[in-house]
């Protein structure tokens, strides 16, 4: 194609996507059904992944769960339950690339085939980086990421045989920005954010549009990982107003979820903004929490 009709192609796309998310914030969003959809949540056993396996059973889905505590997972599993879902429970360490393979194939062989995958499952360790310890270092990006890896490999060729199905990234805002004492922890999450967008790219390149992805990206949650957050700008998050935005962007198809949504205008102040002035706006967010700082072991 010539090169200038390229470029009119691509500003008439840019008019007509501008118009249609205008027109979409005054005309409702269709959601679609997940009734009946296997769904695999990761990390069910507390926290976000408990609340995003409880959401999909009042939606009438059938539900695997995972996590590594089995009273968490079996917990969550009665809940889930008490709703009228179809729920099976593993014990599933997701820092472990056999058990996971392992799990997968019994999911597929005893259940059926997973049409939703959630990536939930994480870990953290607030240090600053000499005093993070190096199996804290390789435990965070093997369940952060690396886990997210496996599972889709397991469930991802059945989607892409039935070119239908959705994978979920839950990653964090510092997947985005930066935080000290939290090297190890914003790496993992980078990666993560990463792993979706190149996911969702190759998925499109390969033409499986029925596919389809949705990354989260929320801040500071109350769930007791981090210990005593704190920031001037705006509040620490309940689990429940994320997962309330998780099903909405799951349910409406987005590739990007930030809790709270003003996160984007801070996307685009890294890109605009001058160093000094980042600084500056750092600061006045106060973001404070819990660290170990000046152990230093590698233990």
């Amino acid at each position: 194609m010539n090169l200038f009709v390229e470029i009119l192609l691509f500003v008439a796309t840019l008019i007509y996507s501008y118009l249609e998310a205008f027109v979409k914030l005054f005309v409702p969003v269709k959601r679609k059904s997940v009734s009946g959809e296997l769904v695999l949540v990761t990390g069910a056993g507390h926290g976000v992944g408990r609340a995003t396996a409880l959401e999909f059973a009042k939606r009438q889905s059938r539900l695997v769960l995972w996590d590594i505590s089995k009273h968490g997972v079996e917990e969550t599993a009665a809940e889930c339950r008490r709703l009228g879902a179809t729920v099976q429970a593993f014990v599933v360490d997701c820092s472990k690339r056999e058990e996971i393979y392992s799990a997968a194939e019994k999911v597929r062989k005893d259940i059926g085939d997973v049409s939703i995958l959630v990536n939930n499952a994480g870990v953290i360790t607030a240090a600053d980086f000499l005093s993070t310890q190096d199996h804290q270092i390789e435990r965070m990006f093997e369940v952060n990421i690396l886990a997210h890896m496996w599972t889709t490999k397991a469930f991802l060729p059945t989607m892409m045989e039935n070119n239908h199905g959705h994978i979920v990234t839950v990653a964090s805002a510092v997947g985005h920005f930066v935080s000290s004492f939290m090297v190890a922890y914003c790496s993992s999450k980078f990666a993560a954010v990463g792993f979706h967008k190149a996911l969702t790219e190759e998925l499109s390149t390969l033409g499986k549009d029925g596919i389809k992805t949705t990354c989260l990206s929320p801040a500071f949650i109350n769930t007791g990982f981090v210990k005593n957050p704190s920031t001037r700008l705006g509040k620490i998050l309940e689990i429940e107003e994320v997962v309330e935005a998780l099903m909405e962007g799951i349910l409406t198809n987005q590739k990007m979820v930030f809790v709270p949504p003003h996160l984007n205008i801070g996307l685009l102040s890294e890109m605009l903004f001058p160093e000094r002035a980042l600084a500056v706006l750092k600061k006045l967010t106060n973001a404070k929490f819990d660290a170990v700082i000046g152990q230093r072991s590698t233990q």
